[in-house]
């Protein structure tokens, strides 16, 4: 759902900018409450995993592929804050590297893909979980609904962006009927890796996981006849199940194949908002990306004739780039945190 340059005219393309801008201000202040020295490097790698699985788009109608957005996964893995930031990093990369969605759409991008996810996954998850029952089942449920609201939702406020700064004469009720028909089909793939995804991440390590805080079993000991819980300090290594390092080292090769390796098998038909944009007119407008002349553009390394090899290595320097940059962040903004609270 990239949006790229002439789709949305300059003034609502500069107030999505300054919305985006302001989002990411309250984000980053939130985010230092989110993270700590656990969850840093995770956020890192939670972007990464995202731009690598944006690779990776599955068929969904005759002739229309869809992607993860991966705002739903991004909120409920590392919290609602730190998932704008993580989705509006992958943004960042691709637009500058890679010239995937437009750089003077950065705002519509960041607007749609990354705040109108999170926001309405979050919202929907938390809304579920507080009437589940406390659960990994529930929690996995609870993600796959949150995430498959979240792509309609996208669709909804792209519609509504075209309704306010259009740049082509195209009935309105037929772009967003368009639009929303096929997101709802690409939110049940969304649905589906995001459910996978924190349902494997929750199996192995809970405490990790932000929106399931409070689902891990404390271990108990018995006290003069009491079961008493074991002070977090002394549990025993195992009982966290699958280290931090071991974790982070498997989310990164899996990062790796998949954008290196398994993005070659993707589907090439066009996604959701480039289908309706060809098949309503609304791409008339297009104008070349700024970044068309990158040696990454398009997903591919300039003068690497081999395709699968071309594409491959693209992919592995995305994921490298954008784990960098994440992290580098998410640590900032940590580092930020502490010391502000040891001044305080």
């Amino acid at each position: 759902m990239h949006v790229p340059d002439g789709f949305i005219d300059a003034p609502v393309s500069a107030a999505t900018g300054v919305v985006a801008a302001a989002a990411i201000a309250v984000s980053l202040r939130g985010a230092g409450r989110e993270l700590d020295e656990r969850t840093a490097p995770l956020a890192g790698l939670v972007a990464a995993f995202i731009f690598a699985v944006q690779m990776l788009n599955f068929p969904v109608a005759a002739g229309t592929s869809g992607h993860l957005l991966g705002g739903a996964l991004a909120a409920i893995l590392v919290g609602p804050y730190t998932g704008v930031l993580c989705v509006s990093v992958v943004l960042l990369m691709q637009g500058i590297l890679f010239a995937d969605g437009g750089l003077t759409a950065l705002g519509v991008n960041i607007t749609d893909m990354a705040i109108t996810t999170t926001v309405v996954a979050y919202a929907v998850f938390r809304g579920l979980v507080k009437v589940l029952p406390r659960t990994r089942r529930s929690i996995t449920a609870a993600s796959f609904t949150a995430a498959l609201f979240s792509v309609p939702a996208a669709a909804l406020v792209f519609t509504l962006l075209y309704s306010l700064g259009g740049t082509t004469d195209v009935s309105l009720g037929k772009v967003a009927t368009a639009m929303i028909g096929v997101h709802v089909l690409i939110g049940v793939g969304e649905a589906a890796i995001t459910a996978l995804t924190v349902g494997a991440v929750i199996a192995v390590r809970p405490d990790l996981v932000h929106g399931a805080r409070g689902l891990e079993q404390r271990l108990k000991l018995r006290v003069n006849g009491e079961l008493v819980d074991v002070p977090t300090q002394l549990e025993p290594v195992a009982a966290r199940g699958t280290s931090r390092r071991r974790l982070r080292i498997t989310g990164l090769v899996a990062s790796l194949l998949l954008a290196g390796f398994v993005s070659f098998y993707a589907s090439s038909n066009p996604d959701g908002l480039e289908k309706v944009a060809a098949d309503h007119g609304i791409d008339q407008q297009t104008k070349e990306h700024a970044s068309a002349d990158s040696p990454l553009a398009d997903y591919g390394v300039r003068d690497v004739d081999d395709a699968r090899l071309s594409g491959g290595l693209a992919g592995v320097i995305g994921v490298g780039v954008t784990v960098v940059a994440g992290t580098g962040v998410f640590w900032a903004v940590r580092k930020r945190r502490s010391t502000t609270s040891q001044a305080a």
